[in-house]
This record gives structure tokens, C-alpha cells and sequence, in this order.
């Protein structure tokens, strides 16, 4: 009997993205740095000021890639040893190379404090990992996720935990994730300005004249609807029970709720932490409730293809709906601040979760010999 894969495998590769996308952020001004030789590069200089909160957030951020890795290595069938061996040294070796890389960036400045911070993060992170193991916490896991998944079931469980992560970022409409066209439209202007490509793929990339009309009450509860019914049909594609498919939708509903309250709260200041419950949002939030709970019935191979219909839906309809009229204020909030980073994860995950849990629920829908 082939092991089942772990879900500890894309979040780390998950993780890993993030941990490259925060080192190398805003991703310009790349070149050579004046009067460096590629020796003198790979040795990186001392820090010449330290900040308690760069330290402190250089150590914690590389735990969770040492844990990750450790449970991806022993869920893998790795010997413990083996396990920890990797879940120390590939944090470190990440970490040097994103140092390095940011003397090409002059708005980052590489140090070896921060690279020994960004290690130790990792060799405690691998520690908490095997601890977790003696302590037997990985042994209640896989009985636990028999009972409740189908052994494929690994791709969904990474994508709802992403989901909630998806939802910080401020979304044009509640729930409404993968609105990224007009960011994919900029790139690629940027792409082919100044190439031979600039005028034939002009009239493509050109921005729309006019504005977005605000959607009507309707269109926006059917959003807010299908935001819902997205991640819990993802859930049902890699369940079977009936009676536990009940308490995941009731779970993402109240999941949705606590995650929509506090990214409202972070962007836009604690006293206006309820202002996304708009006229469609109630109706949403239970029209996809009853939704979600009929879906329960459905077998797995019908719950991927009816997801998805749901998610592309669902991406069509947010596509046609306006900028969050305070993203503005919000980016410019978080971009000043210490969480731009955080903002940026927050921000790709909201636009790529619908297409990636796509990608899954289409693989789910070709998959043979299920039982």
C-alpha cells in the first residue's frame, strides 16, 4: 500500500515561496553592486544597526520551515535523523542564498546576524518538530486525517489552510478572492515595454477607459455566496462522510467570519472591524450555508466538479467588481509599515487560491481507481 502524501509537502514549498518573497521584496532596482567582485559577495558584512522587531521576526520566521520540513521528511518516510538533518541545514542554505541575492537589491541590506538568526530559526523550528513526534502528535495526526480525508487528500488540506491567509487582504467584495487580472495586465505592460512586442500587444494590455460600475446587491450576495461554497466544496472533494462535511462547512463559516472581522480590524483600525458586513453579505454568507450543506450529499468526484464550476464562477463574477474603495488607504497603511511583507503573502494568496484550488479540484475530477 503506497504511503499517503503529506500535506506538510506543498506548505513547505508554500512557505518557502513566502520566505523568498519577503527576503526579496519590492523585487526592484536589480544590479551589480558597485565595486564588488562575486567573492566579496559571498561573504556577508555585519549588521550596522539592529532593530529588537527585524530580530525577533528573522528568528520566528524561519521556525515554521524547520517544523515543516521535519514533518514533510518523516511523513515521507524519512528516518528521523535524515528528517532533522534536512530540516536544519535547508532553512540555512535557503537563508545564506537570500542574503546573497539582496546585494543585488540596493532597498535590502544582507547581514550575517540575519542569516544567524534565520538559521537558529530553523534548527529550533526542526527541534519543535521532532518534539512533536516523541510527544506522539504526529502518530494521532494520520489516524485522524484516515477518518476524515480520502488518502489524496493532501493538495486540499494545504489549500484550506491557505484560504483563511487569502482572506487578510482586503477583497473587493467579502470572500471574493482571485481578482488579479488588472495586476497580470500590468506585468505584463511592464514585460514587453520598450521590445519589439510594445505595439502589437498594445491594444490587449491597455487599461479600461472607463471604471468599474459597483455591483448590483444581487451579484454581490452570489459572490459572497460562491466565496463560501468554494473551499467547502474543496473539503468535500477530499471526504467522504456526510456528517463530517456538516461541521467543516459550519467550521468555514464561522472561519470566514473571525478572518473577514480581523483583516477589516488590521486594515482599516479596530472601530471599523464589522464594516464588511454590507446588505449582501448575510444573505450571502447563508444562501452559501444552505448551499454548502446540500452539497454534503454529493461523492467526492461530483463535489470536485461541481467546485469547479463554483470557483469559476466565482472568479468571473469578482473580476467584474471595483477596486475595495479603501485599498488604497490600506496599501499605503501597510507599505509604510513593518507588515508589508506579511500584506504581500496575504495579497498573493488571495489572488492565486481560486485557480490553484482549481488546478486540484481539476486533477480530482481526472483521477481513476478511487474507491
Amino acid at each position: 500500500m503506497s504511503r499517503p502524501r503529506s500535506s506538510a509537502v506543498p506548505l513547505t514549498a508554500a512557505f518557502a515561496l513566502l520566505i523568498v518573497y519577503a527576503s526579496l521584496y519590492p523585487f526592484s532596482g536589480w544590479r551589480w553592486p558597485p565595486g564588488q567582485s562575486l567573492q566579496s559577495l559571498l561573504v556577508l558584512p555585519g549588521s550596522h544597526y539592529f532593530i529588537a522587531f527585524d530580530l525577533w521576526a528573522n528568528f520566528i520566521g524561519y521556525m515554521p520551515l524547520g517544523a515543516l520540513l521535519y514533518g514533510a521528511g518523516v511523513r515521507s518516510g524519512w528516518r528521523w535523523g535524515w528528517a532533522l538533518l534536512l530540516a536544519a541545514l535547508l532553512p540555512a542554505l535557503l537563508s545564506y542564498a537570500m542574503e546573497v541575492t539582496q546585494n543585488f537589491l540596493p532597498d535590502r541590506v544582507p547581514s550575517r546576524e540575519d542569516w544567524l538568526l534565520n538559521a537558529g530559526g530553523g534548527v529550533v523550528g526542526a527541534l519543535l518538530g521532532g518534539a512533536l513526534q516523541a510527544l506522539g502528535v504526529l502518530r494521532v495526526w494520520q489516524p485522524l486525517r484516515d477518518r476524515w480525508f480520502i488518502p489524496a487528500s493532501a493538495g486540499a488540506l494545504a489549500l484550506l489552510l491557505l484560504w483563511p491567509l487569502g482572506l487578510l487582504f482586503p477583497a473587493p467584495v467579502p470572500l471574493g478572492l482571485g481578482q488579479c487580472w488588472d495586476e497580470l495586465r500590468d506585468l505584463a505592460s511592464a514585460a514587453v515595454e520598450n521590445t519589439p512586442w510594445e505595439e502589437l500587444a498594445e491594444p490587449w494590455l491597455r487599461p479600461a477607459q472607463a471604471e468599474r460600475a459597483p455591483l448590483s446587491r444581487a451579484t454581490e450576495t452570489l459572490a459572497i455566496a460562491l466565496g463560501l461554497l468554494g473551499p467547502c466544496l474543496v473539503a468535500f472533494a477530499a471526504m467522504r462522510s456526510r456528517a463530517r462535511r456538516a461541521v467543516v462547512t459550519l467550521g468555514a463559516l464561522a472561519l470566514a467570519l473571525a478572518v473577514s472581522t480581523l483583516s477589516t480590524a488590521l486594515n482599516f483600525g479596530p472601530e471599523h472591524a464589522w464594516a464588511w458586513l454590507t446588505p449582501a453579505t448575510l444573505p450571502g454568507l447563508a444562501l452559501g450555508l444552505l448551499a454548502a450543506l446540500a452539497c454534503t450529499l454529493m461523492p467526492p468526484r461530483l463535489a470536485a466538479t461541481v467546485g469547479l464550476m463554483v470557483l469559476t464562477a466565482l472568479v468571473a463574477v469578482v473580476a467584474q467588481a471595483p477596486d475595495n474603495a479603501y485599498y488604497a488607504q490600506s496599501l499605503q497603511a501597510w507599505s509604510q509599515g513593518r507588515f508589508i511583507r506579511f500584506h504581500g503573502l496575504a495579497r498573493w494568496i488571495g489572488w492565486l487560491w481560486p485557480y490553484a484550488a482549481a488546478g486540484w479540484l481539476l486533477l480530482r475530477v481526472a483521477a481513476r481507481g478511487e474507491a
